[in-house]
């Protein structure tokens, strides 16, 4: 996910997303640790998903950028 998909979307949606991708880094690490997994660098596209997810709803929060939460 981009961040300009990221701020377009709603903060319910981006905390379903973010749900959604915090269990999928899970899944990829506990893979990386039990067999070896076909994408390694999946493991840093998704750390940088869940960064960019929390970025947005962190500046909804604080009203950077002029962010208003919806």
């Amino acid at each position: 996910m981009n961040i300009e998909e990221a701020r377009s979307k709603t903060d319910a949606e981006l905390e379903f997303d973010l749900k959604n991708v915090k269990k999928e880094l899970f899944d990829l690490r506990f893979q990386a640790a039990t067999e070896t997994s076909a994408n390694p660098a999946q493991v840093r596209v998704m750390r940088r998903s869940v960064a960019r997810i929390t970025t947005v709803l962190h500046e909804r929060q604080t009203g950077v950028r002029g962010q208003e939460p919806r």
